[in-house]
């Protein structure tokens, strides 16, 4: 693993800034703070903790650290607009683990950055767990990296408003065909209007990227996501029961359109989460991450969880 194995995300703390815990405090650090962009870009990901940020200064906050911030369109994950541009971070179960992956690593453009604030601390669990890109890519087998050279094809079915996964309206965050073709055209994504007001969308897209100020190539996709194997067992049996490959609210394959193998993608995941750190979140915390160094997930839980994201260019 080499200099990559002992990563971890910079903690920011007032006591380590000499201001006082509170989110003024943190606001006046920011704004006096010109060089965040070299500073994220050198720790890949930074924890803002014990400033107090409570929602009602969060926007304040996100002005600082989000130049432009961005809406969540083409995004997959299930989520909620509660704010300018604010999501949910995820709505999957509490009890499942989500893999690390890269917000929007199967689109032709993606956020560079991401805000993470905890409003309410899971029970138990509820950890956002960051994994260093260059550590992936570096812990899978030389087999799986070479297999991965030619890219991956990524195909989303979205529903016209009832049926398995997204709808192409809240994927797009409009009801307008005429927004979706126009932005599909701009990104060199194949897409297909379906039966019931669907919507086929195939793109393909390279499995690893380089980051354009250090250079880094780090493992960047979404394979082991969308294909079934990721799943686990039981919920991919039980998808193909009812759909087809063809059919599924998403799926990928090698960018030739030949089967990844389940073994491949199931390593992909394992070992993401193997390398992780994670992030064990209390309120008012921040986790400021660079999208294309530090790929995230999360960590199962119990009782409530309010964790909020945004992103910017």
């Amino acid at each position: 693993m080499g200099h990559h194995s002992d990563w971890r995300p910079l903690v920011v703390t007032p006591a380590e800034i000499g201001t006082k815990a509170s989110a003024d405090a943190l606001i006046g650090h920011l704004g006096d703070l010109d060089t965040l962009g070299d500073l994220l870009v050198r720790e890949k990901a930074i924890v803002f903790r014990g400033f107090e940020v409570t929602p009602d200064r969060l926007d304040e906050v996100m002005d600082l650290l989000l130049p432009n911030r961005l809406a969540y369109v083409h995004g997959n994950s299930p989520r909620t607009k509660v704010g300018r541009n604010v999501y949910t971070s995820t709505e999957y179960p509490p009890e499942y683990t989500i893999s690390m992956h890269n917000e929007l690593s199967y689109a032709q453009t993606w956020p560079a950055r991401l805000l993470f604030f905890c409003e309410l601390a899971a029970e138990t669990g509820g950890a956002t767990p960051v994994v260093d890109g260059e550590r992936w890519l570096a812990a899978l087998d030389p087999e799986v990296r070479e297999s991965f050279a030619g890219g991956v094809r990524y195909t989303q079915n979205l529903h016209g408003g009832a049926g398995f996964g997204k709808s192409w309206q809240d994927t797009f965050e409009t009801s307008s065909r005429e927004e979706v073709e126009a932005l599909l055209g701009t990104t060199d994504a194949e897409h297909e209007w379906t039966g019931e007001g669907g919507l086929r969308v195939r793109q393909v897209r390279p499995a690893t990227a380089r980051h354009p100020v250090t250079g880094a190539e780090v493992w960047f996709n979404q394979a082991d996501q969308w294909h079934p194997a990721g799943l686990g067992d039981d919920t991919a049996t039980a998808l193909h029961r009812v759909l087809s490959e063809e059919d599924l609210p998403q799926s990928v394959t090698f960018a030739d359109g030949s089967p990844i193998p389940p073994e491949y993608v199931t390593q992909i995941r394992d070992r993401g989460l193997d390398a992780a750190v994670d992030v064990d979140w209390r309120a008012g915390d921040l986790l400021l991450i660079d999208n294309m160094l530090v790929g995230h997930g999360r960590r199962s839980f119990t009782g409530r969880r309010r964790v909020l994201v945004a992103m910017s260019d």
